[in-house]
């Protein structure tokens, strides 16, 4: 704690970025030596070096607070001596405890951690809430918009941890002309807008446009707060910290660097579980209302957010820490309680049917020697043709509308077999089952999906490899029944017990069960093809391995919070699939139709066999057979998978 306080005193006093560029790379590096991967096992920030210095129960308490102290580096770069101090506080509150000639019990400094977070919920939840619709918190947009991007010094002002990753993306976009930055900026900020249009969504009600990118990203990033401020847009973006309290390790932060070490966030998931009770929970449902009446009318001109999402990152398998902090059963629900009826309170203020979003994704270094031709391939990718896309998708859409189910099975080790039950059409000459999905919020091109019906989904999702939310799979098998997941499996752990603990926790995110949420049918095989020729299908962002095969959502439908605004196609027919029998659930007992998770899992082309409509009569079409495409019209979907 007194290093931080004495790097805030250096930056306050103005002469901090004043050293030079290898100077602040060896403070940053300094900063985050303990928690990178080589020192990791030695370090108190590690739950299992915590407990066996300090026992068992200390180690979790005092290791889940050095990881929250930790957290805290953004702020000092921010200036923020208000956390600061109140950390501080608590800080020498614990270690008064100990000075004192009776040791310090466990009971007692729970409590004293407990109080701290309950004391304050409201004030985090204010600052929270204030950072969606405040262009005055502009700390980082004064970074992206005022700095000289050709100085990398400026990386360092974030306080985040500056790795060889955003040194070598800054370089390489300072590299690329206007035009090309421009093009970037224009693909990501016309998303957004036509996210809104074809929605039917009045965007000239918005003021704010809630800005997520990586570190390094900063030019093409000032070309899109100049389109989105042509769009009446103001760019608001929240703070990068990542305290227990806020969900460490839970998603990813607004301005995100390559994390110094996964490891170190998968630990610290479930820090919350230090001074998670029913109390606690309401404090804090009642902080968001409160910060919410105060600013309502604010917070309805937020029109969501504007992600830029990277890939190419080492695949990463988590490794199982029995002196982590864990949620027992209760603690579980409460957590999914937290999040459903923060979610029911946000909804008020930020209405679901009036807000929209997009999401864009680029390489990073990482991904290996060439970087440069796959980050080019991707622009290609996040830039085809939408409108020939939305031709091709229509055909199949008009097949799917002929079914009441569909069929989706493997092929050679992939073991899927699953039946997919579609919504009944009452006039479909006006009506359809399945969204025409081009580049508008999911960038790219390439997908139509519905809303199952749940009763008669049922089978077996097999895939033998998937990344999900930056994690790793192995022959990760979801049995459905009713359209509910009643089994799950994979082959992460030698322990069966462990393998579905990792589940429960990352997949089912603590539920019990979930509903199929979404069926969809990927069409960009050029983004398929651009995984297969440099051998990163494994290190795809879901954003781009979703379009790459047909995919199957666990959790809330692509239209939670929105069920009853209408949604129609380029060709005038009203989507209709936006519902299913949980999510119906919202008109009498909203607390049961949402789970505040969407996860897609894709079957690449290579395992599928075939995917095949049943009409009510039970004639029956494919739609793929052989992982090819067969429906007239979109023969050219199989172009770029020609040569497997």
């Amino acid at each position: 704690m007194g290093g931080l306080c004495a790097l805030y005193e250096e930056i306050i006093a103005g002469n901090y970025f004043e050293k030079s560029l290898k100077q602040l790379q060896t403070e940053n590096h300094a900063l985050y030596e303990e928690i990178l991967p080589e020192n990791y096992a030695n370090s108190y920030a590690n739950p299992a070096y915590a407990a066996e210095k300090l026992g068992e129960t200390f180690g979790k308490f005092l290791g889940m607070l050095y990881a929250d102290v930790r957290s805290l580096i953004p702020y000092v770069f921010e200036g923020r001596n208000y956390e600061l101090t109140i950390f501080g506080e608590l800080f020498i509150e614990i270690y008064n405890c100990f000075e004192q000639e009776e040791c310090a019990n466990e009971q007692e400094i729970q409590q004293i951690i407990y109080w701290f977070y309950h004391d304050y919920s409201e004030i985090f939840t204010e600052i929270s809430v204030l950072a969606q619709s405040s262009p005055e918190l502009d700390f980082y947009v004064r970074i992206m918009m005022d700095s000289d991007l050709n100085d990398l010094r400026y990386l360092y002002r974030y306080g985040a941890y500056i790795s060889p990753n955003e040194i070598k993306v800054a370089k390489f976009l300072n590299r690329m002309s206007e035009q090309e930055i421009q093009a970037m900026a224009d693909t990501y900020t016309e998303g957004y807008r036509i996210g809104f249009e074809v929605t039917g969504k009045d965007l000239s009600k918005k003021k704010f446009v809630d800005l997520r990118y990586p570190i390094g990203f900063e030019r093409m990033m000032r070309a899109a707060v100049n389109n989105f401020q042509g769009m009446g847009l103001a760019p608001v973006v929240s703070r990068i910290a990542e305290t227990s309290f806020s969900g460490r390790g839970n998603g990813s932060p607004a301005v995100a660097s390559t994390s110094p070490n996964r490891q170190y966030e998968y630990d610290h998931k479930f820090d919350r579980a230090v001074y998670l009770d029913k109390a606690f929970v309401e404090r804090r449902l009642e902080g968001l209302r409160t910060a919410y009446e105060g600013r309502g009318d604010t917070a309805a001109l937020y029109a969501g957010p504007a992600v830029v999402e990277t890939f190419g990152e080492e695949g990463f398998t988590p490794v199982p820490c029995c002196s982590a902090c864990r949620f027992g059963e209760k603690q579980q629900k409460l957590n999914v309680y937290l999040s459903s009826q923060s979610m029911q309170i946000t909804n008020q203020y930020i209405r679901g049917e009036e807000r929209s979003f997009t999401i864009i994704a680029y390489p990073i270094p990482e991904i290996g020697d060439k970087f440069e031709e796959i980050f080019a391939r991707t622009v290609e990718v996040n830039t085809l043709d939408y409108k020939l896309y939305q031709r091709m998708q229509q055909k199949i859409i008009d097949v799917l509308d002929e079914g009441d189910f569909v069929h989706v099975t493997g092929k050679g080790a992939n073991k899927t077999d699953l039946t997919v039950s579609l919504h009944t059409l009452e006039n479909p000459q006006k009506q359809t089952n399945f969204e025409n999905c081009v580049a508008d919020v999911n960038i790219p091109v390439g997908e139509v999906f519905t809303s199952p019906v749940l009763k008669g989904t049922n089978g077996h999702l097999h895939v033998s490899q998937v990344y999900l939310n930056g994690m790793k799979y192995l022959d990760l098998e979801l049995d459905f029944q009713d359209g509910m997941v009643v089994n799950y499996s994979c082959r992460n752990f030698a322990a069966e017990e462990e393998n579905r603990t990792f589940l429960k926790e990352n997949l089912l995110k603590h539920h019990d069960t979930l509903p199929l949420g979404e069926f969809a049918i990927g069409t960009n095989t050029t983004a398929y093809k651009m995984g297969v020729e440099y051998q990163i299908q494994d290190k795809l962002p879901i954003l781009i391995a979703e379009k790459t095969g047909p995919h199957f959502a666990v959790g809330d439908t692509c239209y939670s919070w929105a069920e009853d605004t209408p949604v129609f196609n380029p060709d005038g027919k009203e989507i209709v699939a936006r519902d299913n029998e949980v999510s119906l659930l919202r008109r009498e007992e909203p607390q049961k139709a949402y789970f505040n998770c969407h996860t897609d899992i894709t079957i690449p082309y290579d395992e599928l066999d075939k995917i095949t409509v049943i009409r009510r009569d039970g004639s029956s079409t494919d739609i793929i057979r052989d992982g090819r495409f067969v429906v007239e019209g979109t023969e050219l979907l199989n172009k770029p998978l020609s040569g497997w």
